[in-house]
């Protein structure tokens, strides 16, 4: 089973900004991996390459964002898309936005275990009563996605999804980083919770080497998608 992260920031800013002393898309993609996401895909343009810099030695794959004209919808589609790219066994995604800088490792394992027992539906996390983000989707409801409108913000779409037959299970994460972005401060964030009950069976263990790893130990990428060029990599 192999869950990808797609991590989309609408600014080159927002992923160099600061996230408790590392830069906002390495915090993300650090994160992922080590709940064990793969592959991770960061969508952003990256005008002077700065965003390649702060990725310099780790895991993840820097996409080239789709034209501005296909909206959210399209860059979440080309996301999904350069994973599927590198990975052709990949059968889910979490569709993350690059302003969701807190969510822990833990809820990105609890999220692909949970996806292990509910293979069709779209997994999402829930604190506080509070739907968050990231959303995991099923690659089978990948065409339905795409189909909908340009001009719906990321929460419609995942309305929209539902509202088309796809099925929908929220997942309590005990997580505030899932809800609070990254306009709350690190030190002003509600308290984690662990999970209030198991999604079942024992918790896997994917990336818990990189979560014992210090801020500063790089990872091993990475790696450019430039849009309308297909990577030249598969598993």
């Amino acid at each position: 089973m192999t869950v990808a992260a797609v991590i989309l920031f609408s600014r080159h800013e927002g992923a160099l900004a600061d996230a408790a002393g590392r830069s906002a898309a390495r915090r993300e993609v650090e994160n992922a991996w080590a709940g064990g996401a793969t592959p991770i895909v960061v969508v952003a343009v990256d005008p002077e390459g700065a965003i390649a810099e702060t990725l310099a030695g780790s895991s993840a794959i820097l996409a080239e964002p789709a034209p501005i004209e296909k909206g959210p919808v399209g860059q979440i589609v080309r996301g999904i898309t350069v994973a599927l790219e590198r990975v052709t066994e990949t059968d889910a995604a979490l569709v993350w936005p690059g302003r969701s800088v807190w969510v822990d490792a833990e809820t990105v394992t609890t999220l692909i275990e949970a996806h292990g027992f509910h293979r069709e539906a779209v997994l999402r996390p829930r604190y506080g009563g509070e739907a968050g983000w990231p959303v995991l989707i099923p690659i089978k409801s990948l065409p339905a996605f795409a189909a909908l409108a340009a001009d719906r913000m990321p929460d419609a779409l995942i309305d929209e999804l539902v509202a088309s037959g796809a099925a929908q299970v929220f997942i309590d994460t005990g997580d505030p980083g899932t809800t609070h972005d990254i306009g709350t401060p690190f030190d002003q964030l509600p308290a984690y919770e662990a999970p209030p009950e198991p999604v079942g069976g024992a918790a896997p263990e994917w990336g818990a080497a990189a979560a014992e790893m210090p801020d500063d130990t790089p990872l091993g990428g990475p790696s450019l998608a430039p849009y309308g060029q297909a990577s030249d990599e598969s598993d």
